[in-house]
């Protein structure tokens, strides 16, 4: 088949990475298929890309996606690239296209929604009232308030040991320029990002979080971000905790909305219990393939 391999240049500068792009197109123009590279540039990320490729379903097994994987992979290598990774939904053709390619698979991931409707109000009220001696519950909408941003950001470290099974996923390096940036992307968008805190008493420190985004109208789906608690504050339930509180806050300012999503590693046994035991529901699978340059 004669097809087309276009570079494209993509306007999408993000803080921490940039894009790359391929078009391709058969001779009269018509577009088949397209790849991203995200290449990450952070430290503690600067070995990384992220490939996605999509083909036509009517152009499938004609050689385009293999020119598309040909182009980015190749991109990476002159990038500098060490590990490219790439997530697609398990048993699609998108799964054994990746096989085929030599990729390994280095992750499963396990979708789960919420169904907000089915959300026992006065039980979520109960676990949140529970006491956690030596700690307390804060939370706030959009930004980080500035005196609160420094303990914010250390805490973010609590994913660093993230279940992420064999990915060579680098460490996410976090100060209080990046905590803002994302807040910042997350409003600009024009949606809503609301965060529940645990404190330690102790000495006013945050030491672990979780974030929700929520549409800018209120209503449809919410997506969880992350779930942290510092290793040395784990064990006395405090994931559990702030997770109800933000189920809970949702449930209540946000009637409009549906239900809650988020992922979670498979290997990640301890939050898919909280998940599992709050009510959430699988919807589907994905997985996440990794090629070593």
């Amino acid at each position: 088949m004669s097809l087309r391999i276009t570079a494209l240049a993509d306007p999408d500068r993000a803080d921490g990475s940039h894009r790359l792009a391929w078009l391709a197109s058969d001779p009269a123009g018509s577009p088949l298929g397209s790849a991203f590279l995200r290449v990450f540039t952070r430290e503690g990320q600067d070995h990384l890309a992220e490939l996605e490729l999509r083909v036509h379903p009517a152009e499938r097994r004609k050689g385009v996606g293999s020119r598309l994987f040909d182009a980015a992979v190749a991109a990476a290598r002159e990038e500098g690239r060490r590990s490219v990774i790439a997530q697609v939904e398990a048993d699609s053709p998108g799964d054994g296209f990746l096989r085929a390619k030599g990729l390994r698979k280095v992750l499963t991931l396990t979708y789960v929604r919420l169904p907000l409707a089915k959300a026992d109000t006065g039980a979520l009220r109960r676990a949140v009232g529970q006491p956690h001696p030596g700690y307390r519950l804060i939370s706030w909408d959009g930004t980080v308030p500035d005196e609160l941003a420094p303990t914010f950001a250390a805490s973010r470290r609590a994913m660093d040991d993230m279940p992420m099974d064999d990915t060579d996923f680098g460490t996410v390096v976090w100060d209080v320029d990046r905590v803002r940036s994302v807040a910042a992307a997350v409003a600009e968008r024009g949606e809503l990002l609301h965060t529940v805190a645990a404190v330690d008493e102790s000495d006013a420190t945050i030491v672990g979080f979780t974030e929700l985004v929520v549409p800018g109208d209120g209503k449809g789906d919410a997506q969880h971000y992350g779930t942290g608690v510092l290793p040395e504050h784990r064990g006395h339930g405090l994931g559990r905790w702030m997770k109800v509180r933000s189920i809970l806050r949702a449930r209540e300012s946000h009637p409009g909305l549906e239900g809650l999503l988020t992922d979670t590693a498979d290997s990640n046994t301890h939050m898919r219990c909280i998940n599992d035991e709050l009510g959430y529901e699988p919807t589907h699978r994905s997985v996440e393939y990794q090629l070593d340059l």
